[in-house]
């Protein structure tokens, strides 16, 4: 079996983020193999410049189009989610890009106030992501989602400018 070549046709089929842990389930393969090929494919798809690239985010791993092509495939993408954003809404996203995943108490932390509905509409609009927070049942976790990475054009959030330098940083 190619293992790259299944988890090529396998990511393109499905269409949608897919946990390396299903992969390796599916192939019969150790994680850390699984991983292993879906590196060598991304580093593949970036020396030849094709039209289709491999994002990994969060021990998942999606197929979508090479983030050079953009401004040609403009019109198929929901440019509703870049022209109706507020500046708040901005600045929510940014928090949650570079110090996710959070919980909306530290996001209100930082912004010095509620979130709550900015979050909703984040959610909505499939910019970010909500997990239930594991320390704290009463509360949920939020992150950046495949969408967003996608649409800026990343293969990979830390891909995002000082992104090191600023998510280490410690709340005041």
């Amino acid at each position: 079996m190619n293992v790259k070549s299944v988890i090529e046709s396998i990511l393109f089929y499905h269409g949608e983020p897919m946990a390396i842990q299903r992969l390796a389930k599916l192939l019969g393969k150790d994680e850390s193999e699984i991983a292993s090929a879906i590196r060598e494919l991304q580093e593949e798809y970036g020396s030849r410049q094709g039209g289709m690239i491999i994002v990994t985010h969060d021990h998942k791993a999606q197929m979508t189009s090479n983030p050079a092509n953009a401004p040609y495939l403009r019109e198929l993408l929901t440019s509703d989610m870049k022209e109706d954003l507020t500046p708040s809404s901005l600045e929510t996203l940014t928090i949650i890009a570079y110090r996710g995943p959070i919980t909306k108490s530290d996001i209100d932390y930082i912004r010095g106030v509620n979130s709550g509905f900015i979050l909703r509409n984040l959610l909505m609009r499939g910019l970010i992501d909500r997990k239930e927070n594991e320390k704290d049942a009463r509360s949920y976790i939020y992150s950046i989602s495949f969408d967003l990475i996608k649409h800026l054009g990343l293969s990979n959030i830390s891909e995002l400018p000082n992104f090191e330098e600023l998510s280490k940083k410690e709340l005041m």
